[in-house]
């Protein structure tokens, strides 16, 4: 871990958006949730969500791989449970979804808190998902197909969230609650190390302000002596 590498992490961390987040209704195809994935890290989106089965949404995780290492991926098993995972914290939720209701992307709101829901390649957003939705969000078409692919949908109407929390000034500073911020920070920088750690639920250790470990050495004494005790009782 160079100084310049921590640094360039840290700048990255600072401009995370906990209150920005886009959850999939059914989205089946892994290289769109890649691309999604990407997109989500380029605005400072945290936890891309995912309304599918367990399984499914085990499998699509694995073909996606490298694309959430900086964006976490949380699941829910039906879209009702994702939308009431934010109704519960407050969140507007804007389907992008073709109505008599729909807006304009750019007319909405997005320096609120709020969740971009994105619907299914084929079929778009469920029934159930557009009737939970507070807005309908559209992108104006000017030629003769009916729709963007589904990653492509998402970056265009997220580069407008992006714009208009940068002119709000969200970015300036870190809103990531400090904890949440260290501990993504660690996983960030040793990403082995993390999973280490969380598989045998030790705490992380301490890094400096060069992205180094703090006493690396009392922290392996400690974990062996930890793992010696486990082993004999």
């Amino acid at each position: 871990m160079t100084p310049e590498r921590f640094q360039k992490l840290r700048i990255a961390l600072d401009r995370r958006q906990p209150d920005l987040a886009l959850l999939t209704d059914q989205v089946h195809k892994a290289h769109n949730l890649a691309a999604i994935l990407r997109t989500c890290d380029a605005v400072g989106i945290d936890t891309v969500h995912l309304s599918q089965s367990p399984v499914r949404a085990r499998q699509l995780r694995r073909r996606s791989m490298g694309s959430n290492r900086w964006v976490n991926v949380a699941t829910h098993n039906s879209i009702d449970d994702g939308i009431r995972h934010f109704r519960e914290r407050r969140f507007k939720v804007y389907a992008a979804h073709f109505s008599e209701r729909a807006k304009p992307y750019h007319e909405l709101d997005f320096t609120v808190p709020c969740v971009l829901l994105m619907g299914a390649e084929k079929y778009g957003v469920s029934e159930t998902g557009a009737d939970l939705a507070d807005e309908h969000v559209i992108i104006p078409m000017q030629g003769m197909v009916e729709s963007y692919n589904v990653s492509v949908a998402a970056a265009i109407i997220l580069a407008e969230a992006m714009r208009q929390r940068e002119r709000q000034g969200l970015y300036r500073r870190s809103r990531l609650e400090p904890e949440c911020y260290r501990r993504t920070l660690f996983r960030w920088c040793y990403p082995e190390l993390a999973r280490y750690c969380d598989e045998r639920q030790a705490a992380y250790p301490a890094i400096d302000d060069n992205g180094l470990l703090v006493d690396p050495s009392d922290w392996y004494e400690k974990i062996r002596q930890s793992s010696k005790k486990h082993r004999t009782s």
